[in-house]
């Protein structure tokens, strides 16, 4: 006998895996279970809790270590480094810089604060982020080329890049993507914010691009409090990034030169303390994350009408944020799930509102967006803690 699509069921379910003794559970909190304290305590001690101190240098290389990476810039959130990566490869007040429309909204932020113009891409079911196959076919028709780049044929702006966003951590499909790059002369930027510890073939995301970001907010599964970095294989990107990260000021024992418009966006010591216990512990933290993810997984695999998102067989996902998708004839019931969930102390939440339904960019450039909208519409994001 088929079975029914039941919200109840999917509560039981939900509760079935998570813990029955605590009140509220919440998305996604840090686990402090290494050498916070001591760390934080040393840089206290010592008075070094500014932009300046060892703990920075050691995060950026234990990045490098981890990540593969050669180049690792550390500072303060992750949208300024998405700023940064953005002004380095040359993105100007003018430009279209294409992002998907399911993205957080610090993506197409960073793209305005260069005065440029987010562009809105579609994404994919495999990996939830943007689709390269429909990216192809749209440039085919929408753009042309000329000896300074890659034109859009409608606004006559230039589309000088694309931002890939790895979506709650799971790696986009890079190949057909770098190809298109190529192909088009685009700049490629990985938006990596929530993917550290997922790869894409056997590779860390954020080698793929030419320069790329991490984030280690709060609710990441490595922070520093409020932190993020720039990640490049490109010497000159890093030293231009650096440079631009300490208000582009020259070396001087007493002097304050600087030599062009930069940034107070450096991390301070003091978060740089806490992302070094992290990053100790990121294998563990993986470990338990994707246990947990095959729990639910295994949990769902009966019950109708939902799913719980699984990584594409190209990648080995972090799985920052478990997502719950519920089948198309379903999704009027996403938002009185959300209701009963957190009425009774699940905290689940939606997917971001798509960038193009925001009052700021309605009018940017944007493709067909169907599996984007239908994407938004069933997704609900399910507690993912590591202590889970």
């Amino acid at each position: 006998m088929k079975k029914e699509f039941s919200l109840k069921e999917i509560i039981q379910t939900l509760r079935k895996v998570l813990p029955n003794d605590k009140p509220f559970i919440a998305l996604h909190e840090p686990l402090f279970d290494g050498n916070e304290w001591t760390y934080v305590k040393e840089c206290l001690d010592s008075g070094w809790v500014s932009s300046a101190g060892e703990f920075v240098e050691r995060f950026e290389k234990q990045l490098i270590d981890y990540t593969g990476v050669k180049h690792a810039v550390a500072v303060v959130n992750g949208t300024a480094a998405l700023h940064i990566c953005l002004q380095v490869t040359g993105v100007t007040i003018g430009d279209e810089v294409l992002i998907p429309a399911l993205t957080f909204i610090a993506t197409a932020n960073a793209v305005r604060y260069c005065g440029a113009i987010p562009h809105f891409l579609d994404s994919e079911e495999t990996s939830l982020g943007l689709d390269p196959y429909k990216l192809e076919d749209y440039l085919g028709g929408i753009s042309e080329q000329r000896p300074e780049g890659c034109f859009n044929k409608i606004t006559g702006r230039r589309i000088k890049a694309v931002v890939p966003m790895h979506t709650f951590g799971h790696p986009v499909d890079m190949d057909p993507l770098i190809q298109l790059c190529h192909k088009y002369k685009l700049e490629l930027i990985e938006d990596a914010a929530e993917s550290i510890g997922s790869y894409y073939k056997g590779q860390h995301t954020g080698n793929m691009g030419r320069i790329s970001i991490s984030s280690f907010n709060g609710n990441k599964i490595v922070t520093t409090g409020g932190g993020g970095a720039i990640l490049t294989n490109d010497e000159s990107l890093a030293s231009l990034a650096r440079h631009l990260t300490t208000q582009a000021k020259l070396p001087h024992k007493w002097a304050f030169k600087h030599d062009m418009v930069g940034y107070n966006y450096r991390m301070p010591n003091i978060n740089a303390a806490l992302g070094c216990a992290q990053l100790e512990k990121l294998p563990e933290f993986i470990g338990k994350k994707r246990a947990l993810a095959l729990r639910y997984q295994d949990a769902f695999e009966k019950v109708e009408g939902v799913r719980i998102f699984k990584e594409a067989s190209y990648a080995r996902s972090n799985y920052w944020l478990n997502i719950l998708i519920l089948d198309e004839k379903y999704a009027a019931e996403r938002d009185i799930l959300l209701e009963l969930t957190n009425g009774i102390g699940i905290m689940t939440r939606p997917a971001w509102n798509l960038m193009h339904k925001l009052s700021m960019y309605q009018k940017c450039p944007r493709m067909d967006l169907s599996i984007a909208e239908s994407l938004e519409r069933r997704i609900l994001n399910i507690p993912s803690s590591a202590f889970l």
